[in-house]
């Protein structure tokens, strides 16, 4: 894939894999991003091939490493366990790709912790942005972003969204952008994005500190 033209009725995807990604900030996106009409969709990663998420459980295909894409509409860049994310934010080559990538975009996105990785490829400084709800005083403080509350956070051209699930919500929204709100509710029902979850806690704010602490130890003890 290399360089070519922009076109708001053909928009090109890339989503970005790394070792330790979470699934579902990727593949939320993918599902509802690969429908717009005539887009088209790649992952890509350092590396051509398998990538492992967060858990290691589960593996999904870059069709691309980093250099053989050089300009695309939209940047969707997933969050991941802490060891994925950290490694991310500290491999230049990565890094130097998202900022390449984000000189060309339309779109600049992120899902979850994702927002750190654009956060240390310094496209956050004084931009209104979310990130999982654990990381947000980490984002403000390390990456000098304006912590905004929000499922998903539009400023510019960089839209974050907040943690994990937060990514379909982000990706209604960017598909709205990229074609109309009537399309945009047609492929809310194409996938059926319609929740109705069994409990109120899905927000630190409803969960409370018990949960908070419970939760977080979910997620590292299922990286281990």
């Amino acid at each position: 894939m290399t360089e070519m033209d922009s076109s708001r009725h053909a928009p090109r995807v890339a989503i970005l894999l790394y070792d330790g990604f979470t699934a579902l900030d990727a593949v939320g996106p993918y599902e509802v991003l690969c429908r717009v009409p005539d887009a088209s969709v790649v992952t890509v990663a350092k590396q051509a091939g398998p990538v492992r998420t967060d858990t290691g459980a589960l593996g999904l295909v870059a069709d691309h490493a980093l250099h053989q894409v050089r300009q695309v509409d939209v940047l969707v860049v997933p969050g991941g366990g802490s060891r994925g994310v950290t490694a991310a934010m500290e491999d230049q080559e990565t890094l130097d790709w998202v900022r390449g990538m984000h000189e060309h975009t339309t779109w600049t996105t992120s899902v979850c912790t994702g927002a750190l990785i654009l956060g240390a490829a310094g496209l956050l400084r004084g931009v209104p942005a979310t990130t999982y709800w654990a990381s947000r005083s980490y984002m403000e403080t390390t990456f000098g972003a304006v912590c905004t509350p929000g499922r998903f956070v539009e400023s510019g051209k960089i839209i974050t969204a907040a943690g994990v699930s937060a990514g379909i919500d982000m990706a209604l929204h960017l598909a709205a952008r990229l074609t109309d709100e009537r399309t945009a509710q047609a492929l809310q029902l194409a996938v059926e994005y319609h929740p109705l979850p069994p409990f109120d806690t899905g927000s630190p704010e409803k969960a409370g500190p018990e949960l908070q602490e419970l939760a977080l130890r979910l997620i590292e003890d299922a990286a281990r």
